[in-house]
């Protein structure tokens, strides 16, 4: 099975730290042309230092502006696009929803749904002139499961599976494939951030909430972000040529969240 990106042109964007950082070198060291963006400025010169051949573009997918800005960036280093990832999100509140700020629910939303929105409308032009290509949205086991105290960040992930699958539908003559991916427990410091957020929440010790979390997945298991990555690789590629419309699960057979 071939999974050769050799000459393809991919934007990640988050792509300097977690799940978007090794995305990004996945690719490239499978011969991708990797263009990424990050609000993080030291985490990109991080990854600067790490995948020297890898452009990059300081932005905010939530703003306008910044995804203006970053186009003209993927048009100037890579001139035209063929697989968009959109990776960016962040974790929201954890609260019950009577105490979530409405500020915290409009930012969760603005990043998770919105920018991915803005990012897809300025790349599908690129992707159509090249002839096709992929767009690989991230949503999360949480866009097919309840998620209590995390209400915002599940109704962002459920609706990228419904944004997801109409692109694919709308995209498919122009040769578009559109999937996305619903990863699991992914270990790292978001979800280790997201666990302190929990056991104070719920009043429990993280080991405790780690624990619970794990109980719910069938492999007894958490992921990796290398194994995102993995599936992320496969859709842009040959072997995963005829796959568009799916949400696909990369979770242990997650059952429940807590």
């Amino acid at each position: 099975m071939e999974f050769s990106a050799k000459g393809l042109r991919v934007l990640v964007t988050a792509g300097a730290a977690g799940i978007g950082r090794v995305m990004a070198r996945t690719f490239a060291e499978h011969g991708a042309q990797v263009h990424i963006c990050d609000i993080d400025e030291k985490a990109l010169a991080a990854t600067k230092k790490q995948l020297p051949a890898v452009s990059q573009t300081v932005a905010d997918v939530s703003k306008l502006e910044d995804v203006e800005r970053l186009f003209e960036d993927v048009k100037k280093y890579r001139r035209g696009l063929d697989v968009l990832i959109n990776n960016a999100g962040i974790a929201g509140p954890t609260a019950l929803v009577e105490d979530i700020k409405p500020e915290d629910w409009d930012r969760c939303i603005a990043i998770d749904l919105n920018g991915m929105f803005y990012c897809t409308r300025k790349a599908m032009p690129l992707i159509k002139d090249a002839g096709g290509g992929s767009i690989i949205n991230l949503s999360s086991a949480a866009g097919r499961l309840a998620f209590p105290m995390r209400t915002a960040y599940a109704a962002a992930k459920w609706a990228v599976v419904g944004f997801t699958e109409s692109l694919a539908a709308e995209a498919g003559a122009d040769k578009v494939r559109v999937n996305c991916l619903q990863p699991g427990i992914v270990e790292g410091d978001r979800i280790d951030r997201v666990i302190q957020a929990k056991a104070k929440g719920l009043a429990l010790p993280p080991e405790e909430v780690r624990k619970r979390m794990v109980a719910g997945v069938s492999m007894q298991t958490t992921v990796t972000a290398q194994d995102i990555a993995n599936m992320a690789l496969f859709l842009a590629t040959a072997p995963g040529r005829h796959v568009s419309g799916q949400a696909i699960s990369v979770c242990g057979g997650t059952r429940y969240l807590v």
